[in-house]
């Protein structure tokens, strides 16, 4: 004979509604592995920007392509949430704002200030 247990029998994380401050969390470290994944890439573009004209030509060819407004703003949000939520977390680390309805409104804040600046971001590009 079975004893039925309390825990979930399929764990779905899609259909789980997660807390703001879980959100948060997750993209912060999703956006840290996509900045470091992206720094090889980076020093390639530099170093060719650097090398000679013809090399600055050719990254400031690809930087004025159509797809690369969409791209950089996709880094540039990557960028700012890693910012805005490391900031965060380095706060509750020195127990500012640790309470569950301060660590909520932190968390809100993250989003809101993320998405003015990709705003202002849009409009400037």
């Amino acid at each position: 004979m079975t004893a039925k247990t309390a825990r979930p029998v399929n764990l779905n994380l899609f259909k789980i509604q997660q807390p703001i401050t879980a959100i948060v969390s997750i993209l912060h470290r999703l956006t840290g592995v996509f900045l470091v994944l992206t720094i090889p890439l980076l020093i390639y573009l530099f170093s060719l920007s650097l090398r000679d004209a013809q090399g600055f030509a050719q990254v400031s060819g690809l930087l004025q392509g159509w797809a690369a407004k969409p791209l950089l703003l996709l880094a540039a949000w990557f960028l700012v949430h890693h910012l805005l939520a490391g900031i965060r977390f380095l706060l509750l680390d020195l127990e500012l704002g640790i309470a569950k309805g301060a660590a909520r409104r932190s968390a809100w804040a993250v989003i809101v200030l993320e998405i003015a600046t990709m705003v202002l971001l849009g409009i400037t590009l």
